[in-house]
């Protein structure tokens, strides 16, 4: 059982009220919820629970067309240095050589200029979420096959790579493992893909240095059979040695 003191979510798919009833029968009425929604009903969402009051909520990603797609959400919290912001983010998932692959591109783009601001003065800041994104051939069973294919371009792995470099954000999920192949957080429905462990590596939290640094342990709640679970994704948690107030 995790005792999470926060709790990021993408493709909510949900009205606020919505969502805030569903928590509610969960047991989850005492916290604080903060919610950005997508502009089409039924599709994106994204959230974070805390159990302190935020002290600061944005949805503002910079460039307009992203300003209601419910992909991007940022939360200070209290820590003992100053706010740590959290951000849960779906980016989704693109189609090579479309415009759909484009505008994820252009939303990358706009991610990597926001993760350079919250680095500035050393803050501490995680974006957690649903990237839509395989780092390497460590991150996916059927890399071979995928060659080409949006999850997997060379393109999208330059974003993470910049991410990682020039920023200093560290995959603190990989860091903490060491090399795979896995583990992986998303398997497909169809066939044997989940008993086969035929998955993907696409959920990350991705810190930066000063709170890296205080990551001691990432988990991925895999399911232990095919008919227990309650999503395509596990749930990917990460302890950092950080008291919020």
């Amino acid at each position: 059982m995790q005792h999470a003191d926060v709790i990021a979510l993408q493709e909510v798919r949900a009205s606020d009220d919505q969502l805030r009833d569903v928590l509610a029968q969960g047991g989850l009425a005492q916290w604080h919820v903060s919610s950005a929604q997508g502009r089409t009903k039924g599709h994106a969402g994204v959230a974070v629970l805390t159990r302190q009051p935020p002290l600061r909520v944005s949805s503002d990603l910079g460039p307009q067309e992203f300003a209601d797609a419910g992909r991007w959400l940022e939360v200070d919290v209290r820590g003992p240095e100053g706010p740590v912001t959290v951000i849960s983010t779906y980016v989704h998932t693109g189609e090579a050589l479309t415009p759909k692959q484009d505008e994820k591109f252009r939303f990358l783009d706009a991610v990597g200029s926001r993760l350079a601001d919250l680095a500035v003065n050393d803050g501490y800041a995680v974006l957690t979420g649903d990237l839509n994104i395989c780092h390497s051939a460590d991150d996916l069973k059927n890399w071979k096959g995928n060659v080409g294919k949006a999850g997997f371009l060379p393109e999208e792995q330059a974003h993470l790579d910049r991410w990682v470099g020039a920023l200093a954000y560290a995959d603190v999920h990989r860091a903490l493992h060491g090399p795979g192949p896995g583990p992986y957080t998303w398997w497909s429905w169809r066939g044997k893909a989940f008993d086969n462990d035929a998955g993907w590596r696409i959920d990350y939290h991705f810190a930066s240095a000063p709170l890296a640094k205080l990551a001691t342990r990432a988990d991925v709640g895999r399911a232990s059979t095919y008919a227990e679970r309650w999503s395509d994704h596990a749930p990917l948690t990460v302890d950092y040695d950080l008291t919020l107030d």
